[in-house]
């Protein structure tokens, strides 16, 4: 049983992105893989969400979304206003742990970062992985703010013990500047461990072929790809 939840260190960071690539990368070696989406905000019924981009990147056909809020908002206010129930994360945490049982892998999605609500007693993410036993992958940006959020996200997964599966950039600039290119090793020594991965910016308009090419470069070894942190690091001259 793997189950591997993917946060990010606020909203519109490349979650759906590396969720997509990791996907991508197991179906290429033959492992059956799940991706579950607890609650999406901000989609209307009937028009394509998260896990629609998802599908299209990596072609991965088992996919869950457990509830959908039309409201561009934390999953506990997107409920609260459109009058809908917030969704269970007890209940969202059996679904995943029944698919685990039949799939080697179960990619779980989170809503904007770690510690969003989902309901009004504060259920976050956080405490779905808790529940799950599951490591987390974050998902951080390139350039500035990086580094605080980056910094508080793991603060904050440290002190419910849960266990960091690594950090990706999410989307890393065709024309990296400065700030950029410094922020690797900063993020590097918050982590306390290399990069896992750093997908190149303008991957979630590629194809399915291509994409899965990009994912395996940009994607670490624990990941299922050949991101190599120190040729990185080496190719920006740090």
């Amino acid at each position: 049983m793997s189950v591997l939840v993917v946060t990010g260190t606020g909203t519109g960071v490349g979650k759906t992105v590396v969720t997509a690539a990791v996907a991508a990368l197991a179906l290429a070696r033959d492992v059956p893989v799940a991706v579950v989406k607890p609650a999406q905000t901000g989609v209307a019924p009937g028009e394509p969400g998260d896990l629609d981009e998802v599908i299209r990147l990596s072609g991965v056909t088992t996919t869950f979304e457990l509830a959908r809020y039309p409201d561009p908002l934390s999953p506990a206010a997107a409920a609260r206003h459109s009058g809908l129930p917030p969704v269970s994360l007890d209940a969202a945490a059996d679904r995943i742990a029944e698919l685990a049982e039949t799939h080697r892998l179960v990619l779980v999605e989170g809503a904007g970062g770690l510690l969003v609500r989902f309901d009004e007693e504060g259920a976050t993410i956080a405490d779905l992985a808790r529940r799950l036993r599951a490591p987390v992958l974050l998902v951080a940006e390139a350039g500035l703010g990086t580094l605080n959020h980056t910094a508080l996200t793991l603060e904050a997964l440290a002190g419910r013990g849960l266990d960091l599966a690594g950090v990706v950039i999410g989307s890393w600039p065709r024309d990296p500047g400065p700030a950029e290119r410094s922020n690797v090793t900063d993020l590097e020594t918050l982590a306390a461990r290399p990069l896992a991965g750093a997908m190149p910016e303008g991957s979630g308009s590629l194809d399915l072929t291509e994409f899965a090419r990009v994912a395996r470069r940009g994607l670490g070894s624990p990941l299922g790809g050949g991101f190599d942190p120190s040729r990185f690091r080496a190719a920006l001259s740090l």
